[in-house]
């Protein structure tokens, strides 16, 4: 069982059901038992960095989701916001402390381009990894997003994607993968890394 974290900010709803689409068993709780009994856990996020974190505090969920993934070594998935969160401190508003797994900070886009980014855009794969088992580089995913993450260690960099300038578009270490673009709202391909994911839980 795949324990999606509900945390009350997150389209927790598509994807619960992707990965339903891929056969994979999941329960979307803020139950701290239910989350130590699962496989593999999901963070989910869409809005403000600093509300989702004040909500993971308000229901007792940031140890939890450290330890399933620094002390259990579930294999964990974080979407969007869900891979900001996992950074050390975000400039979003008057900035933000967060998770803390990975150094580095989240960064907003500067320069003459269209905030959100948001639509298709193609991923380059940096390394062979088990969440893009059957998807080839330079495939197209779908994003939304004004913030893009600065890993202080770019051995955790797992694609990038241009958009006015290479930004980090997924990383990954040892159990750990998150993605900033959103594979429950992208088609075949995004079904692909909720498969490849479930398959690793």
């Amino acid at each position: 069982m795949i324990a999606i974290i509900d945390y009350g900010m997150g389209n927790l709803r598509s994807v619960e059901k992707g990965f339903e689409k891929v056969g994979a068993k999941v329960i979307v709780t803020r139950d701290i038992a239910e989350i130590r009994r699962a496989t593999g856990v999901v963070l989910p996020g869409v809005g403000a960095f600093k509300d989702c974190m004040d909500n993971l505090k308000k229901f007792n969920l940031v140890e939890i989701v450290k330890e399933s993934v620094l002390v259990e070594q579930k294999p964990f998935l974080g979407i969007c916001l869900g891979l900001q969160l996992l950074f050390s401190h975000s400039e979003e508003g008057a900035g933000s402390e967060g998770l803390g797994i990975f150094e580095g900070k989240v960064k907003k886009f500067e320069g003459d381009l269209k905030i959100p980014h948001m639509g298709w855009n193609q991923v380059s794969i940096k390394k062979d990894n088990p969440l893009f088992v059957g998807i080839e580089d330079e495939t197209y995913f779908y994003f939304v997003h004004s913030y893009y993450v600065a890993p202080e260690d770019e051995n955790i960099v797992l694609t990038e994607t241009n958009y006015g300038g290479v930004f980090v578009s997924s990383v990954w270490r040892n159990n750990i993968f998150a993605t900033q673009f959103h594979p429950e709202k992208s088609q075949d391909s995004g079904l692909k890394i909720l498969e490849n994911f479930s398959r690793n839980c």
